[in-house]
């Protein structure tokens, strides 16, 4: 991206006359009567649009490249996937203590995809600082950050230069999310939160204990609302109408943003990348990412057993000899209840897609313009306006009026080998828990389940070391990520009797 240019009636004039000829010029309607501060404003948020690339983002929609007619859907090669449900404990091992030996050595990267708000949750807030009623009162950021750091810890025990087992945190938000995340994250107050959540966090440390250098907070990107016609939408007379540009700005953003040149200079190899609304998330996970570099490919992903047939999710598999996702609605109903002939009662086609990838540093640099050839999404919104002809805001909308266009950032499996891409599967027990919903009546992907599957987590941990969980807490036992990162260290609890609902 361009560096910005200075605001000044030329560099405006020139602007306008970009617009102009990729035929949005329309934009510039209003901007002769806009005071010199709201002219000022407009042009720092348009000349961050590229309109040709806005345009070409539009025909792309709109003619996507055609589907062969006899498209061929098969499971991945076992060559590219391993399962945590049958793998050797000699494999997991050697992976855990290579993942274990990189970040070790200051080579794993984190990236975290937290732009969403909590607002189907009843929250104002960024989601990440969502409370789930822990008896520790831990958000999603804090637990997360608690992960890192007994990564860390446990990487610096068998690392030679123990000041090296560092791992950048580079956490994704939105424009609306990310100066309540930086506040939160600087334990600073948050009108979005009540009292008892803020008061929760007054508690605790700055950047949750991390050291702050490491953390780094970036925006994920933005594109412009079209009308029905491609026509860029103002949302008022000096501004444009635009919307997050979904997870697949990802790509876009690490370079915008500088953060591959934060990597570059750190000696990052080796990058994990996860959805902030999973409270089991293993952060920086040494075995994935063992895994993931003992196999020397571009990406990989985490998969978890699909539940049935008709459960609703995305599909990772082999799609005309190459890897992809296939939406549960892509897939016909024989397809989808397809048996694998090597095991009985075990679905074919069950890698489901949980947003959880490793990408290896030389990938994601490498990507250059291509960022731009990741494929948009149509969707169409209902979306208050600034109506030009009429010149007049209209704020009562009743129908679909215009489409958001949105990247996935697994859009770009497609254009690897088969070689150049992996699948793990791991248990969704152990590390899938999304919050979605927020608590109802037999209601699923939301709080309660995220506090249920973490305390359910932690008392089957305790009692794989031999212990007996007895604290009256039908839910189980909150296991501090200081205390294991993944049921570790739990070995002085044998024969002994656990009665406090958090260790």
């Amino acid at each position: 991206m361009a560096p910005p240019q200075q605001f000044s009636a030329a560099n405006a004039a020139a602007l306008k006359a970009k617009f102009e000829s990729a035929g949005q010029g329309h934009v510039f309607t209003f901007y002769d009567s806009l005071s010199d501060a709201e002219k000022e404003t407009f042009f720092k948020q348009v000349q961050k649009i590229d309109p040709a690339r806005i345009n070409k983002l539009w025909d792309h929609a709109q003619n996507p490249p055609k589907e062969p007619e006899n498209t061929v859907v098969e499971p991945l090669p076992e060559s590219a996937t391993a399962s945590i449900l049958d793998s050797k404990p000699e494999d997991l091992e050697r992976w855990y203590n290579l993942g274990l030996d990189l970040i070790g050595k200051g080579e794993v990267a984190v990236i975290l995809l937290a732009g969403g708000q909590g607002t189907r949750l009843g929250s104002k807030a960024p989601k990440g600082a969502f409370n789930i009623r822990l008896n520790s009162k831990k958000t999603l950021f804090h637990i997360q950050a608690e992960r890192i750091l007994k990564i860390q810890e446990l990487a610096a025990e068998r690392a030679k230069d123990k000041s090296k087992a560092q791992v950048p945190w580079y956490v994704m938000t939105s424009g609306p999310t990310r100066p309540m995340t930086e506040k939160f994250f600087k334990k600073e107050r948050l009108a979005e939160l009540s009292d008892a959540d803020n008061e929760a966090r007054a508690q605790g440390k700055p950047y949750f204990g991390l050291d702050e250098k490491n953390v780094k907070i970036f925006e994920q990107g933005v594109l412009p609302c079209y009308d029905f016609n491609g026509k860029i939408m103002l949302a008022s007379k000096g501004e444009v109408a635009v919307a997050p540009d979904g997870n697949g700005g990802i790509y876009k953003a690490l370079q915008d943003e500088g953060v591959l040149e934060d990597m570059r200079k750190r000696g990052i190899k080796h990058v994990h990348a996860y959805c902030v609304d999973n409270c089991l998330a293993k952060v920086a996970d040494p075995v994935f990412i063992g895994f993931s570099a003992e196999k020397k490919v571009k990406i990989a992903t985490k998969v978890v057993r699909k539940r049935n047939a008709t459960e609703s999710v995305g599909l990772i598999l082999s799609k005309n000899g190459r890897p992809d996702v296939v939406e549960y609605s892509e897939i016909d109903k024989a397809t989808a209840e397809a048996e694998d002939p090597k095991q009985a009662g075990v679905l074919k086609f069950r890698a489901a897609n949980i947003v959880n990838h490793y990408y290896s540093f030389e990938y994601l640099d490498g990507m250059g313009d291509k960022v731009n050839a990741l494929p948009p999404h149509i969707a169409k919104k209902k979306i208050p306006y600034f109506d030009v002809q009429k010149g007049e805001a209209v704020t009562d909308v009743t129908k679909p009026n215009g489409i958001k266009l949105e990247q996935f950032v697994f859009d770009n499996f497609k254009w690897l080998d088969l070689s150049e891409f992996a699948c793990f599967e791991v248990k969704r027990e152990d590390e899938f828990s999304p919050l979605k919903n927020a608590d109802a009546p037999a209601a699923e992907d939301c709080p309660t389940t995220s506090r249920q599957h973490i305390k359910a987590q932690g008392k089957r941990w305790a009692e794989a070391a031999g212990a007996t969980v007895k604290n009256g807490d039908d839910e189980g036992l909150e296991v501090s990520p200081l205390t294991s990162y993944g049921g570790e260290g739990l070995d002085s609890w044998k024969g002994k009797e656990i009665t406090e609902s958090t260790i």
